[in-house]
C-alpha cells in the first residue's frame, strides 16, 4: 500500500467516528428534549360539598398507575392551578371525583383554552357532580350527576369492548358500587358500558343507561366512568386498567398543547 494512502486511513476512520458519535448524541439529545406525557390529578371539592373518603387512596393510586406506565402524574386540588400557563403542562386532566362549584370565571375559560388546545380529559365518579350549573363543562364531560340509590351490587353491560378502557372487561361486568343517574346526557357521547339497572333496587330502572363513554369535544378528547366510589375500586387490578385505559384516550398523542388552535376555537 503506497505510503500517502497508509496516511490518509487513520485521518478517515477519526472522521467516520466522529460524524456517527454526532449523529448519536445528536438522537439522545432529541430523545431528552420530547415533551413527557404528563397528567394533573385535579380532585377538589368546594366547601360544604360531599367529600368522597376514596379520593385519598385514588390519588395514590392514579398517579402510581401513571408512573408505571410511562407518565408524569401531579396532584393539586388547588383551582388557582388552572391557568394557561400550568395547564400547558399536561396532555391529559383527570377530574377524581371533584365535587360542586370548584372554579372562579378565569379558571373556567383557562379550561377551556386547554380543551381548545387539544387537552385530554378524564372525569372519574362524581366528577360528573362538579359545575352542575356550567352548561358548557356539561357538554365536555358528557352529562351531569342527578342521583343515586343506596350502594350494591349491580352489573355492566359491556358495549363495546374496543376501546383500551373496555378491552379487558367481560361482556357483564359485576360490581359494587353507587350507581350514577343523570340530567342532560350529551348526545354526542359514545358509550362504551351500560347500566343493568334491572340487577340492583332503585325508584329508576332506565334501560341501557349508561355507565361509562367517550366523545371527541370542541379540539379536545373527553373520557368518563361512573366507577369509582369505594377505597377498594383503587386496589382492583380490573377497575384500574378501566381508569388506564380511559387515560390512554384522554391523552391520544399529546406532547405539546396548540394554544393558536385554542384561540381559532373560540373565534368561531
Amino acid at each position: 500500500m503506497p505510503l500517502k494512502l497508509r496516511l490518509y486511513i487513520p485521518i478517515l476512520l477519526f472522521v467516520c467516528v466522529s460524524l456517527s458519535c454526532t449523529r448519536n448524541k445528536t438522537a439522545t439529545t432529541q430523545a431528552k428534549v420530547r415533551p413527557e406525557k404528563r397528567v394533573l390529578i385535579f380532585s377538589k371539592t368546594a366547601a360544604g360539598a360531599y367529600r368522597h373518603a376514596s379520593i385519598e387512596p385514588g390519588k395514590v393510586a392514579v398517579q402510581k398507575l401513571c408512573e408505571a406506565n410511562g407518565m408524569v402524574a401531579d396532584t393539586t386540588e388547588d383551582a388557582g392551578y388552572f391557568t394557561d400557563e400550568k395547564l400547558k403542562q399536561y396532555s391529559a386532566l383527570v377530574f377524581l371525583s371533584s365535587n360542586q362549584d370548584v372554579f372562579n370565571a378565569e379558571q373556567e375559560a383557562a379550561l377551556q383554552r386547554y380543551i381548545w388546545a387539544g387537552g385530554g380529559f378524564m372525569g372519574i365518579h362524581s366528577a360528573t357532580g362538579t359545575e352542575r350549573n356550567w352548561p358548557w363543562f356539561n357538554r365536555l364531560i358528557g352529562a351531569t350527576f342527578v342521583w343515586h340509590p343506596p350502594i350494591q351490587t349491580g352489573t355492566i353491560d359491556v358495549i363495546d369492548a374496543s376501546h383500551p378502557a373496555t378491552k379487558h372487561l367481560p361482556k357483564r361486568w359485576n360490581r359494587y358500587d353507587e350507581w350514577y343517574f343523570y340530567r342532560d346526557i350529551n348526545p354526542d357521547i359514545k358509550v362504551l358500558a351500560t347500566l343493568d339497572t334491572t340487577t340492583f333496587k332503585s325508584e329508576r330502572h332506565t334501560a341501557n343507561y349508561p355507565f361509562a363513554w367517550y366523545h371527541e369535544f370542541e379540539g379536545g378528547r373527553s373520557f368518563y366512568t361512573a366507577g369509582g366510589h369505594s377505597d377498594k375500586d383503587y386496589a382492583d387490578e380490573t377497575f384500574m386498567k378501566h381508569i388506564l385505559g380511559g387515560i390512554t384516550y384522554a391523552i391520544g398523542n399529546n406532547y405539546e398543547l396548540d394554544y393558536a388552535k385554542a384561540a381559532a376555537v373560540k373565534g368561531q
